[in-house]
This record gives C-alpha cells, sequence and structure tokens, in this order.
C-alpha cells in the first residue's frame, strides 16, 4: 500500500437506546441455516451450513440418531461441502483464509482426520464436483484455463482441459456417463453442455444454441439405468426446462404457463420435477408431473425460497422467508401437511419490515424495485440508501434482511433495484449490459433515484449509493458519473480500476469479462476505460466508504489500493476499512463490525447526528 489512507470508524454502539441496539446484533447473531443435503444412498446421513457458531461452519445431522455435530472449524468459515454417495463422509473445500484457492478434503461422517480427496489434482479454484461409488469427477481452475480430471480404481486422469472456462456439470446415477459445461464457443456467460462417456471419455452428446443462447446441465435422472439430462436453456428469450435423452439425442421441452423464470430439480422416481419459479423478487414451488404435463403448486408463503429439495418418501423441504419475517426451513410431507423442519439453537431473528413493488420506467423497459421504508417514520422525504446487488447476474428479493433490517433502524429508508443485467427478468433484460457494463445499470438506477425522489419517498440531499462486489462497483461508478445524485457512497468489496482487477483476478472471472465487455483490455481499451470506476475518480465529490478483503480473489485489493491513491490526493473525505479475509466475511462478528462502519458512516455523512 502506497499510501496511509484514513481508517474507518467502527462505533462501540449505534443506537443511544438499548433495545434498539440489541435489536440490530440480534438479528445477525441469530441462528441460521441451510436446508439439509442428504446423501443419495443413504438419505439419513445429512449435512447443512449453519452460523450457529458464530461462523458459517458446515454441520452433520444423522436423522436415525438426531446427532449433530460441527465438522468445520475454520478461521474464515466453510460453505463449499457435500457427502459421498454412500454417506460415509463429507466433503468440503479447503482454502486459505477465504481466498478460494484450494482443493477438496473429505473425513469421516462421524468424524475423524480430514485428508486430501483427490491427492493428485492440483490446487486451483473449483470448477465443480460430482461424486459417485467408483469414480470421483473434480473440475479446477487456474491462470492457465480449465482442467477436468476423474479419479477411479485408484487412478487419477485428466480427461479435459482448456483455456476457456468449463467445470463439470453432472453424473449419471449408474456412473456410465459425465455433463460438462464449457465455452469453447469463446463465451463463457452463455455455455455450451457436452456429455461425455466415463469409460474412455468419447463424446456421446453435445447441444450448443448459438450464440447469445446459455445451456445449464442441472442433473441426471436420479434413476439407474436413465440417461436424462435436465437441462436450463434460454430458447424463447427466458429460461426454462427441457428434459435430454442424451443416449438417443432426442429433447423434450417444458413448457410451463408461468411468467418470469424457472429451475427445478428431479423427484425420486424421476417421473417429476420440483420447479422453483422465480418472478418479480419471490419464488414459489410446483411439482410437475413428467408422464401428464399437470404443475401443481405447493402453496408455498409469498417470499423467497432459499433452497428446496425431495426426500425419498416425497417431503419437499425447503428454506423461506420474507423481508418482513426471518429464515425458517420446512418440509411440505406428500399429503400436504407443512411443518418446521429444523430450527437452530438459540432466539430466532427479531422480525422487520415488508417489502412493497415499485415499476418505474427507465430507457431500457421498466425497472422494478423492492422499497422498504421504517414502520415509525411519519409521512415525507427521508433519507434513503440505493442498495445495489452484486452478480450482476442475481436479484434483490423478498427476503429476510438483517443488513436491510439495521438501515430501517437507522431511519433510513431502502430500495433495491433490480437493474438490467439482473436475473428473472428474461434473457435480454440480462444480457443488456454486454459491451457496456456498469453505465448501463446506473441509468435504471437514476431512473429509480427519480421516481423516488419525485415520489416523495426520498430526500434528494440526503441519498446514499451502496453495494458490495458487483453492486460496490456500480457505487464507485456512480459517485464518480452521477456526483450531484449521492451524499455518500459505500463500497464493499468492489472492482474500482478494471483494468487492474482484470490483471489479478482469478480465470472464471476474467472469462466472464472478455464475455461481458467484448474482449480483454488489450483489445477493447477504450470499453474497460470508459466503464472503470478510476476514470471517474477526479469527479467523485461525496464521501466514500471503501471495504475490501486482503485475499479476495474476485475484486483483488491491489486495483482498489489503486483507487484510494488516487482519492487521497482529492480533498474528498473517505474512510477505508480492510479485513483478513476474501470476497467478503463469513464471520458474523465481523460482518456486524463492517455493518456498524457503513452506517456510522452514512450517519455522519449525511449530518444526522
Amino acid at each position: 500500500m502506497t499510501t496511509q489512507h484514513p481508517p474507518a470508524v467502527i462505533p462501540e454502539r449505534l443506537f443511544a437506546d438499548a433495545t434498539a441496539e440489541a435489536r440490530w446484533r440480534d438479528r445477525f447473531h441469530a441462528p441460521r441455516m441451510s436446508v439439509p443435503d442428504w446423501a443419495i444412498d443413504a438419505p439419513e446421513k445429512n449435512i447443512y451450513v449453519s452460523n450457529a457458531s458464530g461462523v458459517w461452519e458446515v454441520y452433520a445431522w444423522d436423522r436415525v440418531t438426531g446427532e449433530r455435530r460441527q465438522v468445520t472449524d475454520r478461521p474464515n468459515g466453510t460453505m463449499a461441502t457435500t457427502t459421498s454417495p454412500d454417506g460415509t463422509s463429507i466433503w468440503w473445500f479447503n482454502d486459505t483464509d477465504g481466498d478460494e484457492f484450494g482443493s477438496w478434503v473429505r473425513e469421516p461422517f462421524t468424524g475423524g482426520e480430514a485428508e486430501r480427496a483427490v491427492p493428485d489434482v492440483h490446487d486451483g479454484y473449483s470448477a465443480g464436483l460430482e461424486i459417485g461409488q467408483r469414480l470421483t469427477a473434480v473440475g479446477v481452475s487456474t491462470d492457465d484455463g480449465s482442467e477436468l480430471f476423474v479419479q477411479a480404481d485408484g487412478k487419477t486422469e485428466r480427461f479435459y482441459a482448456s483455456k476457456d472456462d468449463a467445470g463439470i456439470a453432472a453424473l449419471s446415477r449408474d456412473e456410465r456417463l459425465l455433463a460438462i459445461s464449457h465455452s469453447e464457443h469463446g463465451d463463457s456467460r452463455h455455455p455450451a453442455v457436452r456429455v461425455l462417456a466415463t469409460d474412455g471419455f468419447a463424446t456421446v452428446a453435445e447441444k450448443w444454441d448459438g450464440e447469445g443462447k446459455g445451456l445449464t446441465p442441472l442433473d441426471f435422472s436420479p434413476v439407474a439405468g436413465d440417461p436424462r439430462l435436465l437441462v436450463l436453456h434460454e430458447r424463447r428469450g427466458r429460461e426454462e426446462l427441457l428434459v435430454w435423452d442424451v443416449e438417443r439425442d432426442t429433447e423434450t421441452e417444458l413448457t410451463l404457463d408461468l411468467p418470469g423464470e424457472v429451475a427445478a430439480g428431479w423427484y425420486p422416481k424421476a417421473d417429476a420435477l420440483l420447479v422453483v419459479h422465480f418472478h418479480e423478487g419471490r419464488s414459489s414451488l410446483y411439482r410437475y408431473d413428467l408422464g401428464t404435463g399437470e404443475l401443481s403448486s405447493l402453496d408455498t408463503p409469498k417470499g423467497r425460497i432459499g433452497g428446496a429439495s425431495v426426500r425419498p418418501d416425497g417431503t419437499v423441504e425447503y428454506s423461506w422467508s420474507n423481508a418482513a419475517q426471518p429464515t425458517v426451513i420446512r418440509a411440505r410431507a406428500a399429503d400436504g401437511a407443512d411443518s418446521v423442519l429444523l430450527t437452530p439453537p438459540g432466539d430466532p431473528a427479531p422480525g422487520s419490515a415488508p417489502v412493497t413493488d415499485a415499476f418505474v420506467e427507465g430507457p431500457g423497459g421498466r425497472v422494478h424495485a423492492l422499497v422498504s421504508r421504517p414502520l415509525d417514520m411519519p409521512e415525507g422525504p427521508i433519507p434513503t440508501v440505493f442498495t445495489l446487488h452484486g452478480g450482476p447476474h442475481a436479484a434483490d428479493e423478498d427476503r429476510f434482511s438483517a443488513y436491510r433490517a439495521v438501515w430501517l433502524d437507522a431511519g433510513f429508508a431502502v430500495v433495491e433495484v433490480n437493474y438490467r443485467g439482473s436475473t428473472g427478468y428474461g434473457s435480454a433484460w440480462r444480457d443488456a449490459i454486454e459491451g457496456r457494463p456498469g453505465l448501463t445499470e446506473l441509468e435504471d438506477v437514476a431512473a429509480v433515484h427519480d421516481w423516488a425522489v419525485q415520489s416523495g419517498l426520498s430526500d434528494p440531499a440526503k441519498c446514499v449509493v451502496s453495494g458490495a462486489s458487483w453492486g460496490g462497483y456500480l457505487t464507485l461508478l456512480a459517485v464518480g458519473t452521477q456526483p450531484a445524485r449521492w451524499a455518500a457512497a459505500i463500497a464493499s468489496v468492489p472492482v474500482a480500476d478494471y483494468v487492474a482487477a482484470y490483471e489479478d483476478e482469478m480465470e472464471q472471472l476474467r472469462s466472464f469479462d472478455r464475455a461481458l465487455f467484448g474482449g480483454s483490455p488489450e483489445t477493447k481499451p477504450d470499453v474497460y476505460k470508459e466503464c472503470s470506476p478510476i476514470t471517474y475518480v477526479d469527479d467523485v465529490r461525496a464521501p466514500v466508504l471503501v471495504l475490501a478483503g486482503d485475499n479476495d480473489p474476485r475484486c483483488p485489493i491491489r486495483q482498489i489500493e489503486n483507487y484510494l491513491d488516487r482519492l487521497a490526493a482529492r480533498e474528498v473525505p473517505y474512510e477505508f476499512y480492510r479485513y483478513d479475509a476474501g470476497h467478503g466475511s463469513l464471520v458474523i462478528a465481523e460482518t456486524i463490525k463492517q455493518t456498524a462502519a457503513e452506517i456510522s458512516f452514512a450517519v455522519r455523512a449525511l449530518d444526522l447526528i
């Protein structure tokens, strides 16, 4: 670091009122957990991730004995995990301090020493994993590209290598067929799929829908000998489903009478699909009968489905929340009875305010935003934070968020914008940012900002722009290209200097950037310059807070330092919070610390003390 940057202020407390102070912290500390995942041949052996220890870690749950135990215990947490099909071992990805570079390890389900799972495969970024009874397929990405390996009968073989992005996607139940996702055509944002025979790796079938139309292999049928592969396609401008018999090379497109987009998984007998439907920030569950074509709603409440799968007895287990109500793990029996499946230890999180929808006409079409207002605030314009989601291919949803709730507690309205580039609104909306990323999204943010001011929601002199990852990138770009709109900016793990970020980031993201920008910085220098926050640093007027992890492979630290060095030469107030982790933190105490810094910064910048 060439410059000593002003450190962020970490207040001991955000609220003078003891009840309010306890409430916001309790929301972050409240134990949460994922939907359990189970071994396909031993469904009593389950794993999930939880923050019950104060760090997101892997847990094992034996449904027969009822025993639960914490599997991993690492300073920066563990999220990537799965089980062997027979339930004898738990696999988890072992990286260093959140840098995402490492290898898969495994340990006995009942506990014991962890060992490197595939010793002959070198370290790298994970590019997929499929575990069978007799073979394991693992993908690795490095600066040299992608490599895919199979381990069987004590031997490890590299069967695929490419300078382009590729990954392990799905293994058939009988382990004869292996599906991989690849971008040999040069566009990792719209991948193709190839199915190989695991005996010799000859191509059985392949499919590519052409330029701008991606294919995502989801999973093979869970029935041995059934060569059907479930695939997402976007032939009609949105993500839909098809079932592909890869040995006959025949396919069936599933046309569902649902707006928005869908994903799905198999029912255990492969006679039906569990469909997750996403539309305008909310998701719901359906059963699709493959024999009759009947689509039946599972009548989940309005909100967000955080994960869902079907047990061998037909019970659907799923995670659900909405903006006002914290996440619960529920089970819906085959007869329709719905109940709470699991509750982590401790008190649940205090609730919060609901979100409402705003639909605003923007330069590229109607923009959807989710809007929250403090429950006890009088009518009239109030300070507002515009939180911009990461991705960019993601979306804000009607889900419970301790982060949104603390902004509301602090007296801010919260506006979440599903700008062009967001998923769930069709392929054209998602891909509209190609060739001009960042600036396109901010046109939509500007339209929603204008609406928020004109509607009387937001005080135009007290609007904050905030985001993490891609949202952090948009935040820094916004404060430089739209300086009159913003009174403060808070950027967490952002892209700040795009050319330097490209040089240092993981290869999977370089591939993504080449597809998004239309080439590399060498071939498209003007586009990278026009779309990089550092280009506009001299136009920044508002106070800026930047938070970044030392070990971040996605938004590396050097390019952030470049931006801050330039900012330091100006008279604009700014603060910098640097921490020892990767692309965000899985440690709850660290998350609370960063959140306190963000709220405190905004309150001081807007002189709300």
